[in-house]
């Protein structure tokens, strides 16, 4: 028998699954915010020469760089209170997760982009009588962002896709209201479908966007070459 396809009970129930949108958007510009600063500073005590300094900071990228976000979420959230007696919020421990997670690999984008930026330009800083941070924030910092920003947005992307994984310890993201109205309805396939279409419709929207800034940039780079 034909499977008989029903959307009305899910459309019903439209509000919680734009307050589980909302949630998702949420832990995601939470975690992107906080990434990219904690990233910033990472890459920075990366590159510096003191090893005391650039040791732990690379210890950590790669941590969360080569462990699964999921065993990380579970750290956050079920092992670290232990530790420190203090009961974490489901929302705390996915944007401390998400947030570190992210801030490793945006370590490693600030990180080649400021090492992508000609020697040249740190010795004309000096020459004028620039501070080292005078010549990162003024020089080559605005230099090495504009070089970055393509895969910035490429990482904001596949965090949204990632951030689905707080589900599992019960915070009401689009992915845990698609459960509730699913065992609602009992109309399981309409609701995944229809959560799927949403993730689509946003993270391709998001593409769009971040497609538009690189050639934005491309063409922003070859009128000053001209």
């Amino acid at each position: 028998m034909a499977y008989q396809w029903d959307f009305a009970p899910v459309l019903a129930n439209a509000p919680l699954l734009a307050e589980g949108l909302a949630n998702t958007l949420k832990i995601t510009g939470t975690a992107l915010v906080c990434g990219v600063v904690l990233g910033l500073a990472l890459a920075l005590l990366r590159l510096s020469p003191r090893r005391f300094l650039s040791w732990p900071a690379g210890f950590v990228i790669e941590v969360f760089r080569t462990t699964p976000p999921l065993v990380q979420l579970f750290w956050f959230f079920f092992a670290l209170p232990i530790l420190v007696g203090i009961e974490m919020t489901p929302f705390v421990a996915g944007a401390v997760t998400f947030s570190i997670q992210s801030a490793s690999f945006f370590a490693e984008v600030f990180r080649a982009g400021i090492q992508s930026i000609e020697r040249g330009q740190w010795d004309g800083a000096r020459a004028i009588g620039m501070r080292h941070d005078q010549a990162l924030r003024r020089i080559i910092l605005p230099q090495a962002v504009k070089r970055m920003i393509p895969a910035f947005m490429e990482r904001a992307i596949e965090l949204m896709k990632t951030t689905t994984l707080i589900a599992t310890i019960s915070y009401a993201d689009l992915l845990f209201a698609a459960n509730e109205v699913s065992q609602k309805t009992f109309r399981p396939l309409e609701t995944y479908t229809v959560v799927a279409l949403i993730y689509f419709v946003v993270i391709f929207l998001a593409s769009q966007v971040a497609r538009l800034v690189e050639l934005r940039l491309a063409r922003s780079g070859e009128s000053t070459v001209h």
